[in-house]
């Protein structure tokens, strides 16, 4: 059982009376249990939508999406999903801990559980020392890690993640990205949608790139980085003469291969040329 696939998902929008926009277009893929999936595409791709379709937020034109198996159209389906958005909304004149309790109690949380879980995730998101503090003091990266721990109160199989890391100065991104690591490691399923490439690549187990509502690319992160047009030999103990040489040269020189394969592009080099070619094509 997958944590979410679609079959065959769209969204038209009527724009006008004689006018509709394709926001996504027979979108098929899954997210796999206990991986983190990062969504990529530029602004208008359809990311935002997959979000929202998958959340029952929107009503789709036809396909359908499953949550853990069951239908997003069902309310029940998003009991195991904690969601937290791009520009997520907190009453400032809270403190983290009554943020935290308030969202518990709206999940029908309360006593110790509630408690012992505001302790558990404010320790978690790095934010025990500022429970006291309100909302209206933190940082950017404190806001978005306090909308972690209030999408994991409930303690959900799912995170479904949109630009975590938006606005957030670079230590703050740091922080937040070693917090998915986290998640990962305790068997969250994670779907990531985001523009900085460099923080996905660390992060997901496998991408899928978006444009004009279709799946362009997907893959696994190491396959699709892999440089199938080139190949590396990493030597260990070769003498200076024999450098270049092919491997049994290298064998032969007393030398020994310690790793062989495709050398990696970045996520960023390949987001590009995938979007780039897909324009072209288009034209």
């Amino acid at each position: 059982m997958h944590a979410i696939e679609t079959k065959d998902l769209s969204k038209h929008f009527q724009v006008s009376l004689r006018r509709k926009v394709v926001g996504l277009d027979s979108l098929n893929f899954v997210v796999r249990e206990g991986e983190v999936y990062g969504l990529l595409g530029p602004n208008g791709s359809g990311k935002s939508t997959t979000l929202k379709l998958v959340l029952g937020l929107f009503q789709p034109t036809s396909g359908e999406a499953t949550i853990f198996g069951m239908s997003v159209e069902r309310v029940a389906s998003r009991v195991s999903v904690g969601f937290l958005p791009e520009n997520p909304y907190f009453y400032k004149y809270l403190t983290g801990e009554e943020t935290v309790r308030f969202f518990g109690r709206l999940c029908g949380m309360g006593g110790k559980q509630l408690e012992d879980k505001i302790d558990e995730l404010l320790n978690l998101v790095g934010l025990e020392v500022h429970r006291h503090r309100r909302l209206a003091g933190y940082s950017k990266g404190m806001l978005q890690r306090i909308g972690l721990a209030q999408a994991l109160v409930h303690e959900p199989r799912l995170l479904m993640l949109d630009e975590p890391t938006a606005g957030v100065d670079p230590i703050g991104s740091i922080e937040i990205r070693d917090l998915i690591i986290k998640l990962r490691k305790m068997g969250k399923t994670v779907l990531i949608c985001s523009h900085l490439l460099d923080q996905v690549q660390d992060v997901c187990d496998r991408i899928g790139i978006l444009h004009y509502g279709k799946m362009i690319l997907e893959g696994e992160v190491k396959d699709l980085l892999a440089r199938k047009d080139q190949f590396q030999f990493i030597s260990e103990g070769l003498p200076e003469s024999a450098r270049g040489k092919i491997r049994e040269t290298i064998t032969q020189s007393g030398g020994k291969v310690v790793m062989e394969g495709n050398p990696a592009t970045t996520l960023e080099q390949l987001f590009l040329h995938t979007v780039q070619q897909a324009e072209q094509k288009k034209k």
